[in-house]
């Protein structure tokens, strides 16, 4: 279904304006749409069509140097491409070929680093914005998260906790589709899933060993947003899974879920929804005497002429730092706590262990799993595994058999390696940690105004740094992965740690936090800015505290909320 454009005949004024079309853009469009709201989306990249995916089926040996597999579609950057993607590059995912077209061009999207500090500021900008790259990890926060800041006397208390959430998870769970499993987890909150993808067998021994060694940790399948039961969504016109593994280059048949393959044409279909593309949106306009803003300034990206458009709500869904830069560059009026900008939260990751497995050389698998196991968080909850440190941590890893690439390191040949090379390897197994960023107040965004962008706008300035509670859990979390391994008698086994800078996680959190108090908070418990009731801001810069898992599940649950609220208000005629 084509998604309806902007065009010459396309008014200047709307119910509502959403900022962003990524994952909370698109659910805040279909929920406004289908309430009978005439919604503008704003989108500052390109338009990228459902099916708009060009490497979706390419094969290794479609590229020049084929035959070498799937190491084809990896390459070195040339030194002109190392300077157009000298940020970006540090996720490894822009060596890709078969995706980097997803990816900015730091040269064409610059920001500033401070002095000593490092902030990954990892973008998409088109349609559907990374709602298209994304993990597709969905975990609910559970009410230890809700409640931690008030408990540890952290920064603020989120002005909400798991039982206001609870019914918006069961409605996005029930549309977008997540498969898991069931396990009654304390702090990992069960929800409404699709059927479980399969573990491979090192895996369900593994989880075997942790219930007979462990009372305090389970492992169980990766929640993943991902269509796996046989009839799909086909009200969506999306079907199940086919167990490519190449989901980040876009997915055709609307397995996993995506603003371009499920939100987005349900606003479409609902004709109420209008998408305007090469829209950066440079400020909201407020008006002093009622309080309320009355739209937002637009510069097109390509010619650089400035619009207004004009509306009763507005969704700002840019991203953490995206939206926030909008507020910023409003005025005064969003920052009257001083807060905004401050507390940046991400995931810190890539320390764990790997181990290599004896045994199972008769079991394989099929297909290729876009997705892993899970170990909650298990500590700081009460009892032996407390720490000195505070919150915890999750592992996300998987256990698979090596494979003919194994043969490019071996000095040998002949009928006798071929055949070697027909049959899988041996097992091997490895886990990486997720661990939770408290919330720092001198982790922060300014505006650099002294360093404009293309189109006369400031840079976004980052002063972030990992703090000490965070390196004592990095310490912790290598450890307390191989005491796994080794529990389950796996052999080899290696802890590593292989560095991390704020913002690589790509789950930046916290630069508009939400809060009861005005003074020390920029949004309201309905996602709402403090100073101005019609904007409303449900990405990742709402977030209070950043708990260990993956928080895309919980910003739409939020989204939903809030355009239930925005909705209500709108018809009480209070905006």
């Amino acid at each position: 279904m084509a998604i309806s454009l902007f065009n010459d005949k396309s008014p200047d004024t709307y119910d509502a304006i959403v900022v962003g079309s990524g994952i909370t853009g698109g659910w805040a469009a279909k929920e406004l749409c289908e309430a009978g709201l005439k919604v503008l989306v704003l989108e500052r990249g390109r338009h990228v069509e459902h099916g708009d995916y060009p490497t979706a089926n390419t094969d290794p040996w479609d590229y020049e140097d084929k035959g070498q597999g799937e190491s084809a579609l990896r390459e070195q950057l040339s030194l002109e491409e190392e300077k157009d993607y000298l940020k970006q590059k540090r996720t490894g995912y822009v060596t890709n070929r078969a995706h980097r077209h997803f990816f900015v061009k730091d040269t064409e999207h610059p920001y500033i680093e401070e002095p000593e500090t490092r902030f990954d500021w990892i973008r998409g900008y088109h349609t559907g914005g990374r709602s298209l790259m994304w993990g597709r990890q969905s975990y609910r926060w559970s009410d230890i998260d809700f409640s931690a800041n008030a408990k540890e006397g952290i920064a603020i208390d989120w002005p909400i906790r798991y039982a206001d959430l609870k019914p918006y998870y069961d409605k996005v769970e029930t549309y977008i589709g997540v498969s898991g499993m069931k396990e009654g987890w304390e702090a990992l909150p069960d929800g409404n899933f699709e059927p479980p993808m399969d573990f491979t067998a090192p895996e369900a021994y593994l989880r075997a060993s942790m219930k007979e060694n462990f009372d305090d940790r389970i492992l169980t399948i990766g929640r993943t947003a991902h269509l796996t039961g046989q009839e799909g969504r086909p009200e969506q016109n999306r079907q199940s899974c086919k167990f490519r593994n190449r989901c980040m280059r876009g997915c055709p048949y609307g397995a996993y879920f995506s603003s371009n393959a499920s939100t987005l044409p349900a606003a479409e279909r609902t004709s109420n929804l209008t998408l305007r593309p090469f829209s950066i949106v440079s400020e909201v306009n407020r008006d002093d005497k009622t309080g309320l803003a009355t739209g937002v300034n637009v510069i097109d990206q390509e010619t650089k002429e400035t619009y207004t458009f004009n509306a009763k709500i507005i969704f700002l869904n840019a991203s953490a730092i995206g939206s926030t830069s909008i507020l910023m560059q409003s005025g005064d009026w969003a920052n009257e706590s001083g807060q905004l900008g401050n507390n940046i939260m991400d995931h810190h990751f890539r320390v764990g262990a790997s181990a290599s497995v004896e045994g199972f050389e008769d079991l394989y698998y099929k297909g290729r799993r876009a997705n892993g196991f899970y170990i909650p968080r298990f500590r700081n909850l009460g009892g032996k595994t407390n720490k000195d440190y505070l919150r915890g941590y999750g592992y996300q890893g998987g256990a698979s058999r090596e494979n003919w690439m194994r043969g490019i390191k071996e000095l040998t040949y002949g009928a006798a390696f071929k055949d070697q090379l027909f049959k899988p390897g041996s097992w091997r197994i490895g886990m990486n940690g997720f661990g939770e960023i408290l919330p720092y107040e001198d982790n922060n965004m300014r505006l650099d105004y002294d360093n404009l962008d293309e189109w006369g706008l400031p840079q976004v300035r980052f002063n972030t740094t990992i703090k000490d509670n965070e390196l004592k859990m990095r310490k912790d979390m290598a450890v307390a992965a191989a005491e796994i391994f080794e529990a389950a008698g796996f052999k080899s086994v290696e802890t590593y740690d292989g560095g991390y800078g704020i913002g690589l996680g790509i789950h930046e959190m916290g630069t508009a936090r939400m809060g009861n108090d005005p003074k020390t908070s920029v949004l309201d418990k309905h996602n709402r800015v403090h100073a101005c009731k019609n904007v409303y801001v449900t990405d990742g810069a709402c977030m209070t505290s950043a708990a260990c898992v993956n928080p895309s599940l919980t910003y739409m649950a939020l989204t939903v909320r809030a355009a239930e609220h925005a909705v209500g208000e709108l018809k009480k005629m209070n905006l």
